[in-house]
């Protein structure tokens, strides 16, 4: 049996520096391939490419595919929301952009405490979302989520309707403080829920890795790629409904499909070698350390494991770190402007990094998603 790849159209191809000019083209090979392969499910957004994502999905897979031969998933842009009449607007227009009748597998996109408090339920869109699902044009109901584990477990503890929970997963932030990789994993299944897996090469930062680290995966498995082995560890957990690669080329496609067709879970020694990988790694970025278990403050090592990640990332403005460092402000009641760092910052030798964590805050605060 096939692993659960999923199509992510967050970074498809697109021409003259403009990402709403998608090439129809090239993404309807992409899309070819993947279905070829045996592969059906494809994620999209109402904000994904600047909005022209949705429409990307129907020119390229709806309108020249059967209807019943993919499942499509997307996401309800929920911090747009001013009134309440605005979640059925989204939704309809969704519909029409995507030129279906029902969506296979709809998400509540990025979900926190913030915006579960101040704009889902105050707009009751699980309450709609429910009413949807039972006329027939929803599915499977579901959410994204960048926030920590508590936070999920309410969710799903004050709505059992939710079927699946979109998650960052990676081997890099397993056990990363902000992201919490592991623990939110955990929750999910604890509730009984699916598991839909996102950021499974960190934005392509895991296709590209320290030289040491892939000499020593070309030695482990000389047929495979750098990626494969992101894409294989989000693959081997149990629960999990789909596997997302953000797909750019026909290339990627072309490595994942067959990754996924050809699928060999991760072992435990496979695995052990990348917890020791994920040190490698993060030693390579700014703050040159593979772990921050030495802050004492939570708060302040979320900062200082959030800038560290977001440097060594391909896109550092477009990570997923910059949905969590808001929340952080948002949780200890503090702005946009305030500091979480207390006046002097040392490392676990001794050292004053003050200056340090100040450039990481600074850094996470121009990048930030504030939606609120």
């Amino acid at each position: 049996m096939k692993a659960p790849l999923g199509f992510g159209t967050m970074r498809l191809p697109f021409s003259d520096g403009d990402q709403t000019k998608i090439e129809i083209d090239k993404v309807s090979k992409m899309f070819d391939l993947f279905l070829e392969r045996g592969f059906t499910y494809f994620d999209t957004s109402y904000v994904y490419h600047g909005g022209a994502s949705e429409i990307a999905v129907r020119k390229a897979l709806v309108e020249r595919h059967p209807r019943d031969s993919f499942t499509i998933a997307t996401k309800h842009p929920i911090f747009k929301l001013k009134s309440e009449d605005q979640v059925e607007k989204f939704f309809n227009e969704q519909l029409e952009k995507l030129g279906v009748d029902y969506f296979d597998y709809y998400l509540l996109h990025n979900l926190s405490q913030s915006r579960y408090e101040q704009l889902v339920e105050k707009f009751h869109v699980f309450d709609f979302v429910k009413k949807m699902k039972e006329q027939g044009k929803i599915k499977h109901i579901g959410f994204s989520l960048h926030d920590s584990s508590d936070v999920l477990d309410r969710i799903l503890t004050e709505h059992p309707e939710v079927e699946f929970v979109q998650i960052v997963i990676n081997y890099f932030d397993w056990d990363s403080v902000a992201i919490q990789s592991r623990k939110n994993y955990e929750t999910i299944r604890k509730h009984g829920k699916k598991v839909v897996i996102m950021e499974t090469v960190k934005g392509g930062m895991l296709s590209t890795v320290p030289k040491s680290v892939e000499d020593q995966m070309k030695k482990l498995r000389p047929n495979d790629s750098v990626t494969s082995w992101a894409v294989r560890f989000a693959a081997s957990l149990d629960g999990v409904l789909a596997v997302l690669s953000g797909m750019s080329s026909l290339e990627q496609v072309d490595d994942n499909t067959k990754t996924m067709a050809d699928f060999a879970p991760v072992t435990d020694d496979e695995k052990k070698f990348l917890a020791q990988a994920t040190d490698i790694i993060r030693e390579s970025g700014p703050m040159h350390k593979k772990n921050f278990d030495w802050v004492q403050d939570r708060a302040v090592a979320e900062v200082l494991d959030s800038y560290n990640a977001v440097m060594i990332q391909p896109i550092p403005a477009f990570s997923a770190e910059h949905s969590y460092y808001p929340e952080l402000l948002l949780k200890k009641g503090l702005k946009r402007d305030e500091s979480v760092l207390p006046s002097k910052v040392l490392d676990e030798s001794g050292k004053d990094i003050t200056e340090q964590a100040k450039t990481a805050e600074e850094t996470l605060r121009k990048m930030g998603f504030y939606y609120l």
